[in-house]
């Protein structure tokens, strides 16, 4: 989709491409650009915060109190899409994206002076603890209990595939604080602070090869009752407004045209069967036309979510639309990278690339030797990883179902 710019907003790309110009290094960029799942390397993108926190671009969807920027929703597309153009490292959401925004609606004066400002500096980083080993996309069967003793709550249980828990020192939770007739009642989203005693980290070990995400383990843990975001008892309302900003709060579209192009160019290169080149493969050729259509149809999704949101509406049925597209989408132009990728792209070669976290398990060649280019050595990481996607922040099933409640009154 071509869209046409006002002066103003021309004038404003030009701002971000300065700004990307003087501070995108190219160590920050290649994090960007190599990242194999969904969260590029932590160092990479902590240092890149810096330096957006440094312009005041860090969070520029909030609101303007907060640190953010009164843009409109062609200045949001612009940046994000300059942003990834360049290869700029994606910031962790769980703190920026996600709970700051429950925060800001549903936290205390004191929660918000201390919370926001130092999740903007990347001081409070935050994970993500909702799934337990027996309650995943079924969030409301958790147990992870918090019993109340004093002032505090004393948690036992424990977590799993808490992405960035081995780097957070802090994590928003739903815990278990009473038992009630159905199963969303009783639950409390709370706020936890990773260095408290009794918190045991346990890394995992992805398809992929990476530990990008642990399981954390809670054996007597207290913690303020001063740290609960809304009313006891009363998370699951909480954490139904996080989910909107979880399923919808990323920008699939402006990536996902930038792999797309990338992929033309590359399969340009690329030979067919016929010894021609893939580009010109009738089959390749569809099979990426029809993706790049489906890109600019989540494209204008996206920007009807911003306007929305940007005017203080829902956007739980728009959110749940761009979740199923976006991650379908990703899912679908790995394959056709690995298509592209040829035989280079069935060897595992995690050093050529910037891996979300530590690949324990590999040892690189000692004289560094990549087979292909690094983009072929990218292409079947990615395609392990995007599988992820249509079962994290709610199955894409759950999102059909939402959808079918919502929009068709089904």
């Amino acid at each position: 989709m071509d869209l046409a710019w006002s002066p103003e907003e021309l004038a404003f790309r030009d701002e971000v491409r300065a700004f990307l110009a003087d501070n995108l290094t190219p160590e920050i960029a290649r994090a960007g650009k190599y990242a194999t799942s969904v969260y590029p390397d932590h160092e990479a993108s902590m240092a890149w915060q810096d330096r957006l926190h440094a312009r005041g671009w860090a969070a520029p969807h909030w609101a303007i109190e907060h640190g953010g920027q009164d843009w409109s929703v062609a200045q949001h597309y612009i940046f994000n899409r300059e942003l990834i153009e360049a290869g700029a490292p994606s910031l962790s959401p769980m703190g920026i994206h996600m709970v700051a925004h429950v925060i800001m609606k549903f936290g205390t004066p004191e929660q918000k002076a201390f919370f926001l400002p130092r999740i903007l500096t990347g001081e409070v980083f935050f994970c993500q603890g909702y799934s337990e080993p027996g309650a995943g996309s079924d969030l409301a069967s958790l147990q992870m209990a918090a019993e109340a003793d004093g002032a505090d709550f004393i948690l036992n249980g424990s977590k799993i595939w808490t992405t960035h828990a081995t780097e957070a020192n802090w994590m928003f939770a739903l815990v278990r604080t009473s038992k009630r007739d159905r199963p969303q009642q009783g639950i409390t989203f709370l706020l936890i602070d990773m260095t408290a005693p009794g918190i045991e980290v346990r890394p995992l070990l992805m398809t992929s090869g990476e530990e990008v995400q642990a399981q954390v383990f809670f054996t007597d843990v207290r913690v303020p009752q001063a740290n609960v975001l809304g009313d006891v008892d009363q998370g699951w309302g909480v954490a139904k407004y996080l989910l909107e900003f979880e399923r919808g709060g990323s920008a699939y579209a402006p990536a996902l045209h930038v792999r797309a192009q990338r992929l033309a160019e590359v399969a340009a290169e690329a030979p067919a069967d016929d010894g021609g080149a893939l580009i010109d493969a009738p089959a390749f050729s569809r099979k990426l036309a029809a993706a790049r259509a489906r890109i600019d149809t989540l494209e204008i999704l996206e920007m009807r979510l911003l306007s929305a949101a940007s005017e203080g509406g829902s956007v739980g049925a728009l959110s749940s639309m761009m979740k199923v597209l976006g991650t379908e989408l990703a899912q679908h132009l790995s394959e056709l990278e690995i298509e592209a990728a040829g035989p280079a792209g069935m060897a595992y070669q995690p050093h050529a690339t910037m891996p979300g976290g530590p690949s324990p398990h590999f040892t690189p060649p000692e004289d560094g030797h990549v087979a292909g280019e690094p983009w072929q050595a990218l292409a079947p990481l990615r395609y392990i990883n995007e599988r992820a996607g249509s079962i994290y922040a709610g199955s894409n099933e759950i999102q059909r179902n939402i959808l079918a409640k919502m929009v068709l009154g089904l």
